[in-house]
């Protein structure tokens, strides 16, 4: 695998192959001189290849301003007709066909052309569809109207005549003191007399009826009579489309006044009125003529969504190339308009950032663009010389790629500057491990990271939530965590916190029979020391804790001094590359001699009291080495001459410090002074490319020299480094902490949920205890304790190990390519 990175200048750098893993790609500012006939396809041509990166000679231009605005507009119309057809196509339950087929492609005027036809028509359709949708939900309303509205005159005209019935049964005998009054009596001799009564007749809002049903009763004064009737299923409102619960209404007034008010209050409640006859026959007639034509509705709204949807599932077919080609075009038309106009008016001049090894590919694709676009004058490619700082490109695989994403949060590298993505290939998942070892929580994390790879191209089609999208993509980090685990849990020889003799029969044993002293007096040594990883016995031996904890704990400084080791060599990787001869000599000599005479020597007594199996005291032998460095070291000697050599490390530490200080500023302030005075050219010579000459001396270079300031720079830069060179290494103790935290809360689920439930000898006791088991396990230990272990391992590679060499302040190489058109919203 390879990685490359993006950064500025020329070229330069190592030539050897396993640098080639460490250092972004060398780069290089190149000139396109693209006659304008043949500059789409350069571009088209360019955009497939995916290797320029196009810098904007017109940022001085708004967008209107620009060549090509006007095609631009063209393609932001074309893709809001795709927006619209991909609307209805959802709204219809259609989805586009995935497959694109390149055999039937069109230019951009005949698809202009084709989307507006195909936009009209299925305007037209939907035009019409809405208005006979609406017209039969206005006939359901209707015939809604009619049924309950008759029901109510049917009940009334049988409840009249009996009251008529009645009335005339009384009228027999004469001068009864139950006979109706004379004027009543006239007017029922007198049929012209009568009050005629006019009515209203719709539907309101269920929610409003209540409201509606006061307000007629206030305006009017209590002059109507109104009658309601519940509709039992929601219907569909013709105004709103919506389903809305409503009641039949009938309002029975007298006067054309109230008429016009009881009209107002319906239209601001919103209900539809509808005109209903009093006559029952009339009633059926309109029923059954409703009824027919909702019939003949129903028939042709299914006609017109028949062929609406065979008009989407032939866009459908096409919809996924059309809006590639769209997006294309529309992208091409964005580079054209950062590119300029020579002088005569008939080539482009275009310049931009590409790596070196893509100079004869893009060449290939120049002529391609000439000989295919009939082009009488060729297009030129020409390197041009400049201080400029290029991007970083780094060429990495779905493998490397999520390790090289964990290095750019923190920081894109300069160019060519050292790459703690190749180390962090192995060592954050190894330190990740270190803190998360258990080779079965390992084995679930492997068979969950499996799923992932093993349907990759299924799922990278799809999409996916935000979370599980996040997993998905650092799949090949958690598959490496889980290899890891697995490894240091067995190191460890923990299984949910339960030892196995995987690799032979345990090396300890108990003083007697019944092991009744065993948590006591501690166990003896019965066989051979056990050849992998940690004894099991060590597990359930109170004696055997404390080592355990221990062997995590030094293991933890081991570590830890191990990386800051390795971020300080590559910080002298970086000077040597840059020419950096005074860091090296007064930055990396001077920091490596510190670190490692405090923090190298304690790793090497750890790594000695292990091999010795000596009982010394090593807080006293590093504490004591400071307070009293000529005194006897007596029982906590580990080999012969450690005092003598303690002495050499406590005066090369602190010789040092001054060496980190002094040395630096007093020959930047020298060289400054030979510069002015013409006496220093020949450093130059020693540095082949002139954006690396920049960055050497970009400090210092047209800037005044401030003594004071270089001074207090690195003062603090000293003091930063002595105090995190302690600090650091304690940081690294987080890995002994969260393995400890790890082991015991697997262990805490193992025996108070697990165990105790076994102890019951319940079926349903023991089914409840797995089951919380397994929950409190993967919610937990695998999901809580994966993040936290993730988090710890994310603020080691940052802080304690990158900050020693990695600058990260540079930005990343951004190719014109058409593969990220579909990760892009319009």
């Amino acid at each position: 695998m390879k990685m490359g990175e993006r950064r500025g200048g020329g070229g330069g750098g190592w030539a050897s192959a396993s640098m080639d893993l460490l250092r972004s790609e060398p780069m290089q500012l190149a000139q396109l001189i693209i006659p304008v006939e043949s500059a789409h396809r350069t571009i088209s041509y360019l955009g497939d290849l995916a290797l320029f990166q196009f810098t904007d000679l017109n940022a001085e231009k708004s967008p209107f301003q620009r060549t090509y605005a006007a095609q631009i507009k063209r393609c932001g119309e074309m893709a809001r007709k795709l927006r619209l057809f991909k609307d209805q196509m959802t709204k219809a339950g259609l989805s586009p066909s995935t497959r694109i087929t390149r055999s039937n492609d069109i230019d951009l005027d005949n698809l202009e052309v084709k989307l507006g036809e195909l936009e009209a028509e299925l305007l037209e359709m939907n035009g019409n569809n809405e208005n006979l949708q609406r017209s039969y939900n206005e006939l359901v309303e209707y015939k809604l109207v009619l049924q309950k509205a008759g029901e109510f005159f049917y009940s009334a005209q049988g409840s009249a005549a009996a009251q008529q019935r009645e009335i005339e049964v009384q009228h027999i005998g004469e001068g009864s003191m139950d006979s109706p009054l004379l004027l009543e009596q006239e007017m029922i001799t007198d049929p012209s007399k009568q009050v005629k009564l006019g009515f209203v007749s719709g539907l309101v809002p269920r929610v409003k009826s209540m409201a509606f049903e006061r307000i007629l009763f206030r305006s009017t004064r209590g002059n109507v009579f109104l009658k309601q009737a519940v509709v039992e299923d929601p219907v569909i409102d013709p105004v709103s489309v919506e389903k809305v619960e409503k009641n039949v209404f009938i309002i029975f007034y007298s006067g054309d006044r109230a008429k016009n008010k009881i009209l107002k209050i319906c239209d601001a409640f919103g209900a539809n009125r509808y005109p209903f006859a009093d006559d029952l026959g009339k009633q059926l007639q309109m029923i059954t003529e409703v009824s027919g034509r909702l019939s003949e509705l129903k028939t042709t709204i299914d006609a017109g969504l028949l062929h609406r949807n065979n008009l989407l599932q032939t866009i459908g077919y096409e919809y996924e190339q059309w809006n590639l080609q769209v997006k294309k075009e529309k992208s091409i038309y964005h580079t054209l308009n950062m590119l300029s106009f020579d002088v005569t008016k008939k080539c482009l001049v275009a310049e931009g950032w590409c790596p070196i090894f893509a100079t004869s590919q893009i060449q290939n694709a120049l002529q391609r663009a000439t000989f295919d676009g009939n082009s009488q004058i060729g297009a030129i490619f020409q390197v041009l010389h400049t201080k400029e700082s290029p991007p970083t490109y780094f060429r990495t695989n779905k493998f490397t790629s999520p390790f090289q994403e964990i290095v750019d949060a923190y920081g894109v590298a300069k160019y060519q500057e050292a790459n703690p993505g190749v180390y962090t290939i192995i060592t954050f998942p190894f330190l990740f491990a270190v803190m998360f070892g258990d080779w079965g929580h390992g084995i679930c994390l492997l068979l969950a990271t499996l799923y992932f790879i093993i349907r990759e191209k299924k799922l990278s089609s799809q999409k996916l939530g935000d979370i599980i999208e996040m997993t998905f993509g650092g799949r090949y980090v958690i598959l490496m965590m889980a290899l890891f685990s697995i490894y240091t849990g067995l190191i460890y020889n923990e299984f949910f916190s339960v030892p196995f003799e995987l690799f032979g029969p345990s090396a300890y044993g108990c003083r007697n029979p019944s092991c009744s002293d065993a948590y006591t007096v501690g166990l003896i040594k019965v066989h051979n020391t056990y050849p992998f990883g940690v004894d099991p016995k060590w597990h359930g031996s109170r004696s055997e804790l404390p080592f355990l904890n221990s062997l995590k704990m030094k293991m933890s400084i081991l570590l830890g001094v191990a990386q800051m080791n390795l971020g300080i060599i590559l910080s002298y990787f970086n000077a040597k590359f840059y020419g950096d001869d005074i860091n090296i000599r007064y930055q990396f000599v001077p920091q490596m001699i510190f670190l490692n005479s405090l923090f190298g020597y304690l790793s090497l007594l750890i790594i000695v009291k292990w091999c010795t199996g000596s009982q010394a005291d090593l807080y006293h032998v590093m504490i004591y080495m400071f307070l009293s460095p000529t005194d006897d070291l007596g029982e906590n000697q580990l080999f012969v001459g450690q005092k003598f050599l303690q002495l050499l490390l406590l005066l090369s530490a602190l010789v040092a410090v001054p060496w980190m200080l002094f040395p630096k500023p007093f020959l930047l302030k020298k060289q400054n002074e030979e510069r002015h005075q013409g006496k220093s050219y020949a450093l130059l010579h020693s540095i082949d490319d002139p954006l690396e000459m920049e960055s050497h001396h970009d400090s210092h270079g047209d800037e005044e020299f401030e003594f004071s300031e270089v001074f207090v720079h690195q003062l603090i830069h000293t003091i930063e480094f002595v105090l995190g060179a302690v600090s650091n290494t304690a940081s690294y103790l987080r890995l002994w902490a969260l393995s400890l935290a790890h082991s015991e809360l697997s262990s805490v689920f193992y025996d108070k949920v697990l165990l105790l439930a076994w102890g019951f000898n319940n079926v349903i006791v023991l089914i409840i205890g797995i089951i919380v088991f397994v929950f409190a396990t993967v919610g937990v230990l695998l999901v809580m304790e994966t993040l936290s272990a993730f988090l710890h391992a994310l603020r080691l590679h940052w802080v304690e190990f990158q900050n020693k060499f990695y600058q990260g302040d540079g930005y990343k190489f951004h190719p014109f390519s058409f593969a990220l058109l579909g990760e892009e919203d319009e």
